[in-house]
């Protein structure tokens, strides 16, 4: 029987109630970077998908370059952390927690004292960013990173790893999509380094890999998934460079290699090729979850032919905290509240009501 959105599936030795992951999206509810009750209640309302994976979280304070982003770096936020993976496993669901470092896409007003932008070079990405104190400045050159630098971002992924395992966290995502710094180590716009980690291809990965090697030691690797986003220009990079297309499927390779509990592809229609998205599916032999401007059609049409695995749903799950139900039974869809995206507070984030909920109202 071919798999549908709604029926059972495993994932890495885990059984999902459905092929449906919510994909992860900023949201910016966590003041001081400490994870809370507010956020446990959003996903929770939001555990009848098959698989959660958090917004971005990241592993150090270099890393908080958006204003109350979380992080995962002490015993505090591991303790917010823990309630939120309660609070999804209490709903029937998987989490996969995404550890993402921002490297040179934010701003000295949104991180913590004694912490600095970091990136592969000193190369400003353009544009501006939002902080809380200051409005919207532009982003600053960040710092080239040492090989020391690197060598200490490593072990903050490895010591966040380990500090989501032990927080009940079921899953770890190694953010490398989207221009942020394993991101910005890839493309060749924003790294123009002329040592081991710039340059050629091949030298570009290896931050990526020993990152994603790390947390492998640690963990394991059926624990640990990663994020992708090739010919993908957010955050100011280039995007169909020149050897793009073999260069990303030379990390898919590598990463196929390494027996990961999941690959994440940003496929979206229009801007990643279709048979690129069909050549990592012949390379990538483990649970492969695509994403971008999925409707319940074509993720069904997607499962149905193999070409993904899971199918993650990521504006959506927004304003529908029940969009599994949604999808199943063809009930319309609520609008999200754009302007209270990354407010603080409940509003336009836990206070949407689910099917039932607006039913008996």
């Amino acid at each position: 029987m071919k798999p549908t959105l709604y029926s059972p599936t495993t994932l890495a030795g885990l059984t999902l109630r459905n092929h449906i992951v919510m994909a992860p999206m900023t949201r910016s509810r966590a003041p001081g970077n400490v994870p809370n009750a507010l956020m446990a209640t959003y996903y929770g309302q939001r555990a009848s998908a098959g698989l959660i994976i958090t917004e971005g979280t990241s592993p150090s304070p270099n890393g908080l370059g958006y204003s109350r982003i979380p992080g995962l770096f002490n015993a505090e936020q591991a303790r917010g952390w823990a309630g939120v993976a309660k609070a999804v496993h209490a709903g029937g669901s998987r989490i996969s927690i995404q550890l993402m470092h921002s490297g040179r896409i934010g701003h000295p007003a949104n991180l913590p004292e004694g912490a600095e932008l970091l990136g592969p070079s000193a190369i400003a990405a353009a544009g501006q960013i939002w902080t809380d104190t200051q409005g919207m400045q532009d982003h600053p050159v960040p710092r080239e990173m040492s090989d020391a630098d690197i060598a200490a971002t490593r072990d903050e992924y490895v010591r966040a790893a380990l500090l989501a395992r032990e927080a009940g966290m079921d899953l770890v995502e190694v953010h490398a999509a989207n221009g942020y710094l394993p991101g910005q180590f890839l493309n060749p716009k924003s790294n123009q380094r002329s040592d081991a980690y710039g340059g050629s291809g091949e030298n570009r990965r290896r931050f990526l890999l020993e990152v994603v090697d790390a947390v492998v030691g640690a963990i394991g690797a059926g624990h640990v998934g990663v994020r992708v986003s090739p010919f993908n220009a957010f955050n100011d990079l280039a995007a169909g460079f020149e050897g793009e297309r073999e260069e990303y499927l030379a990390l898919v390779d590598a990463l196929a290699e390494r027996g990961l509990a999941y690959l994440s592809l940003i496929a979206t229609p229009g801007a990643v090729p279709d048979e690129l998205v069909d050549e990592t599916r012949r390379r990538f032999p483990g649970t492969l979850i695509l994403a971008g401007d999925y409707d319940a059609t074509r993720a069904e049409t997607d499962l149905a032919a193999g070409r993904a695995d899971l199918v993650a749903f990521g504006r959506p799950f927004i304003a529908n905290p029940d969009l599994p139900a949604r999808l199943a039974t063809k009930a319309p869809l609520a609008e999200m509240q754009a302007d209270k995206l990354y407010s603080p507070g409940p509003e336009g984030y836990s206070d949407y009501p689910s099917l039932s909920a607006s039913a008996a109202a």
